[in-house]
């Protein structure tokens, strides 16, 4: 009985299996996997407990069967990968043996080196609109890029030999890819590692955005991210697949250098990268490519019918793997196959010469290829392939799979021949110390058949330029509106910003262009007035009945909504930010974002994705939100932000403001469009605005526009006239009306005159002012020209007292430009959780403080008598032996 239930089960398991062949042979792979699909939700009706299916074995995922005829010459392309290899190499040891420890990196290039070649003849292309594909390199790996534009011509070699010397010629080469840097060449930067996975996931993604939004047409660009295998270690790199998937972004493609090693050593020695990345990436719901072994390789995994090759790779840790790479045939025979009798035969008309030079998926061409097609003709989902490969492949002993492998930078004769002689370069043994840079000639077989590879697809990559038109302006009328003040309205800088924001959706001229980015917290800033009129963006539209569609201001989802509502995600609104502030680049659009985030969460959390929008070339407008240490009541330490605009003085073409009023708001983001969109320039901005509500001033009769765009201008004068005692008070943003409410005091109670100031940008002030500094220094100018701060405050006498809502470094970073010595009141140390009047007391940063401290500056000068001066220590209820909020 028992034989018979066996003989029928494994009748039945056979029927099974031969089902499912005939389905992949007659049909197609995703009808089996549909049906299988079918099966397995049926399975879960009955509370079947199914195994795990996310990892496959240790192959590649598409059989020997199923490859693509390759497109190209193999032979012309190994001729012409073996110039680009050697000049690569040649490039960076050339560059450390001229300056010892300037840097490069051979080895990642020489893993990837295949990856690349096969996209650049077959694959990367420029469609007739002049759209291109979208490719973030590998940083490390920029030698061969150069390498290559040598051969095409449009790298000569003094280039080359200025690679990492940029300042001691004007043709050097940046040590990544730096736009800033290298703004013809260079797209995307993608160092530091992790930003180049998390960019290109969202710039595949805005493309999507721009096509339903209808600003573009539908057309077949990719999105390419070389990433290593080291590198998606880092949250940037694994933190947004989901957001892929949900959005169905079959224009993405990562490509992971599974090279197994990191900067020390392996990246998983006791485990196996390659599958932990196909489970995570499957979970997340992509589609994942094995391209683990070449073809000599996979003809062995076929020929072992016992099945104990793969059994056997598929429980090897990866360390071993790289010890496999790293040590010769003998080795390998002896570790891998001589365990196993049938493993020993299975090799025995193998060399060990043979068993050394099997090559990894990643460096065949054919069968990169063939994962690239699959790739390119998924639907509905992103593509990863996890290319095995090995690091500083052919550099032999030079570090070929070495744990010091990405620290090499130098080779001697021994392993220069070692490395000409794998790949067959075409150097003399007399001229190989000499590392010259060598190139086919100009009519040669070889370099015709690049050129004819790269025409066919479009033109030559990386390149970049400004495709964009100038846009008109906006009705001047939106931001007229607010320089004749609220009448007695209390508002906060916030709501007037979403108005603008309103007002600019509607314009003729930009409104389909304006792209509003926001982490989640819409109703935090007053946005969802904007969710009906512009609607919150949704690739597959609104599928449910929203709780509030009764309302007004209900979430109203869309396919061609414009409010990108990114969810709690910083870095991933940062990275839409980037995507949407260089479509003027990759597109010819000149999208304008507006990201608002709550100001502690911008710099602090996400700077070096804000140093890549620099670097990138983005514009747009970043918005701080509930801006200053004291603006934000009740949320406490990890909230409140006294240092985002310390942080901006170090972005060179970053403008950032910190306004107090409607009009000064109005004016700058004005000047934001006009510079950046009419007039091209390449900058962005951060504007800080708050939540604080008090009634708008109007804007002064005799202060001007270009004022108020400098950093610097006198709102008020003292009511008191000319004053022997005198008070020159300082504030913007969130303090503004501290500063205002401090000169009543000095005026009514103290009988100081005091003239109010209004600092828009400490930063515009601080640029204009070391850069002024800078020119009478190099000029030895002995009649020297003024920056603003000078040239406004001139010959003013009296204290000068600056009060702001962050750290006190920024007012000190000014403070020798002048007139007398300035003294600072800001919010060093960490927050609290209190309301608004109690933060301000407790950071002295309050209109008690702030008059005391003129009180105080005027003492000193002998102005005030200290007599008198501890009387109005009493009268403002200044606490001399209070905690100091910096050390609390």
């Amino acid at each position: 009985m028992g034989d018979t239930k066996r003989d029928n089960n494994q009748q039945e398991n056979q029927e099974w299996i031969d089902s499912l062949a005939w389905i992949i042979k007659n049909k197609s792979e995703e009808r089996a996997e549909e049906l299988l699909g079918i099966l397995h939700q049926e399975a879960k009706k009955h509370n079947i407990q199914l195994p795990d299916t996310f990892t496959t074995p240790y192959k590649n995922t598409i059989p020997r069967d199923r490859e693509e005829d390759y497109p190209g010459d193999l032979e012309l392309e190994e001729k012409l990968m073996a110039y680009i290899r050697w000049n690569a190499m040649a490039m960076v040891v050339k560059a450390n043996k001229a300056d010892e420890g300037i840097g490069g990196h051979i080895s990642t290039y020489a893993s990837m080196a295949q990856l690349w070649e096969v996209g650049f003849h077959h694959v990367f292309k420029i469609d007739d609109r002049e759209v291109a594909d979208q490719i973030y390199f590998q940083g490390h790996a920029s030698p061969g890029l150069y390498a290559r534009a040598y051969l095409e011509g449009h790298l000569q070699q003094d280039h080359l030999e200025a690679f990492r010397h940029e300042i001691q010629s004007e043709k050097g080469l940046s040590s990544y890819p730096h736009p800033h840097l290298m703004p013809d060449f260079w797209n995307n930067p993608t160092v530091s590692m992790g930003l180049g996975p998390i960019q290109a996931i969202y710039r595949a993604r805005f493309n999507k955005y721009l096509h339903n939004r209808g600003l573009i047409d539908e057309n077949n660009s990719k999105v390419w991210a070389f990433v290593g295998d080291g590198e998606m270690d880092e949250v940037e790199a694994r933190g947004a697949l989901s957001i892929a998937t949900r959005d169905q972004l079959d224009n993405l493609i990562f490509v992971v250098d599974c090279n197994l090693q990191r900067l020390d050593g392996p990246v998983r020695g006791n485990a196996k990268l390659i599958q932990e990345l196909e489970s995570l990436f499957k979970g997340a719901g992509w589609k994942v490519i094995k391209l683990l072994w070449g073809e000599a390789w996979e003809e062995l995994i076929e020929k072992d019918s016992s099945g104990k090759l793969l059994q056997k790779l598929n429980a090897l840790p990866d360390g071993q793997l790289q010890k496999y790479a790293f040590s010769d045939g003998e080795f390998i025979r002896k570790d891998l196959f001589e365990s196993d009798e049938d493993l020993k035969k299975l090799v025995e008309e193998y060399s060990d010469e043979d068993l050394e030079h099997l090559k990894r998926g990643g460096h065949d061409a054919q069968k990169i290829y063939t994962a690239y097609k699959a790739a390119l003709e998924t639907k509905d989902q992103p593509s990863i392939i996890l290319a095995q490969t090995i690091k500083g492949y052919g550099q032999g002993s030079a570090g070929e799979a070495s744990n010091v492998s990405h620290k090499t930078k130098k080779l001697d004769k021994d392993q220069l021949r070692e490395f000409r002689d794998f790949f067959d370069v075409p150097v003399d043994d007399e001229d190989l110390e000499d590392l010259p840079f060598i190139k086919p000639d100009q009519d040669s077989e070889e370099l015709k058949y690049l050129q004819e590879k790269r025409k066919n697809l479009g033109g030559y990559l990386p390149r970049r330029n400004d495709k964009s038109t100038a846009v008109k302006a906006p009705d001047s009328g939106i931001f007229e509106n607010f320089f004749e003040g609220s009448d007695g309205d209390e508002v906060a800088t916030t709501m007037v910003m979403v108005q603008i924001l309103g007002k600019l959706m509607e314009d003729e001229h930009i409104g389909q262009l304006i792209v509003p980015i926001i982490p989640d917290e819409s109703r935090t800033f007053g946005m969802e007035s904007l969710f009906r009129q512009a609607g919150i963006y949704a690739p597959h539209g609104q599928k449910y009945d929203p709780v509030d569609e009764e309302s007004l201001l209900y979430y109203k989802e869309a396919k061609n909504g414009a409010i990108i509502e990114e969810g709690i995600t910083e870095s991933g609104c940062m990275a839409e930010f980037i995507a949407a502030g260089t479509t003027y680049l990759t597109h010819g659009i000149s999208s304008i974002p507006f990201y608002f985030f709550y100001s502690m969460f911008g710099f602090q959390r996400t700077g070096d994705l804000m140093w890549a929008a620099a670097d990138a070339g983005a514009k747009g407008f970043l918005i701080g939100g509930i801006a200053g240490r004291t603006s934000i009541p009740g949320e406490g330490l990890q909230h409140q932000d006294g240092q985002s605009h310390l942080y901006a003085l170090a972005y060179p073409n970053l403008r950032a403001y910190d306004p107090a009023f409607a009009y000064e708001l109005a004016i700058i983001v004005e000047e934001g469009i006009q510079k950046m969109y009419i007039e091209k320039e390449t900058l962005f901005y951060y504007i800080t605005i708050g939540n604080d509500t008090y009634p708008m001033p109007e804007m002064p009769s005799d202060v001007d526009k270009e004022d108020i765009l400098k950093g610097l201008y006198k709102f008020r004068s003292s009511s008191l006239g000319k004053r022997k005692r005198k008070a020159h008070l300082f504030g913007s943003g969130a303090i503004m009306n501290e500063v205002l409410k401090a000169a009543e005091l000095l005026e009514e109670e103290f009988d100081v005159g005091a003239d109010i100031w209004s600092i828009t940008s400490y930063k515009t002030l601080y640029d204009n002012a070391i850069d002024t500094e800078r020119r009478n220094r190099l000029k030895a100018q002995v009649n020297q020209e003024q920056n603003y701060i000078e040239q406004n405050l001139g010959d003013e006498k009296g204290t000068f007292v600056a009060a702001s809502d962050y750290v006190k470094a920024l007012p000190e970073s000014l403070a020798s430009y002048f007139p007398d010595k300035l003294i600072s009141l800001g919010t060093d140390g960490f927050g609290r959780s209190d309301n608004r009047k109690a933060l301000r007391g407790f950071f002295e940063v309050d209109a008690q403080h702030i008059a005391y401290a003129a009180l105080y500056g005027l003492a000193k000068q002998q102005q005030f008598d200290l007599e008198d001066l501890e009387k109005a220590a009493k009268t403002l209820t200044i606490d001399p032996q209070k905690i100091n909020p910096r050390t609390a």
